[in-house]
């Protein structure tokens, strides 16, 4: 093998990672403006509200562009949002893309 996928640079692998942000993120089109902002950075997977009042999804795309995505969730979100916290989970490395899109689920 000549070991194409080991001369990658980190930021070039492609992640999957849950994600979990609590706070007023309810009614500020905090969904809409996450999937912005993942087309924006080429990333896919999804997002929702769920019934405890916080915001779930999941992000895949590369290293780079996550991480990105990543920071913007704990620390900007949509206008009107307030962030109290935002946790990721079950991070790993994928092969390839497992969405076609960014999409909001109801």
């Amino acid at each position: 093998g000549g070991g194409v996928g080991a001369a990658m640079a980190d930021g070039e692998a492609l992640v999957s990672v849950d994600y979990e942000v609590s706070g007023k993120v309810l009614g500020v089109f905090f969904r809409k403006y996450t999937q912005g902002e993942a087309k924006r950075l080429g990333l896919v997977g999804w997002v929702q509200n769920t019934s405890h009042g916080t915001v779930q999804g999941r992000i895949q795309g590369l290293t780079a562009r996550v991480r990105e995505l990543q920071e913007w969730l704990r620390k900007v979100g949509s206008p009107q949002s307030r962030i109290s916290r935002a946790e990721f989970s079950n991070e790993k490395k994928i092969q390839t893309l497992e969405h076609k899109e960014f999409q909001i689920l109801r």
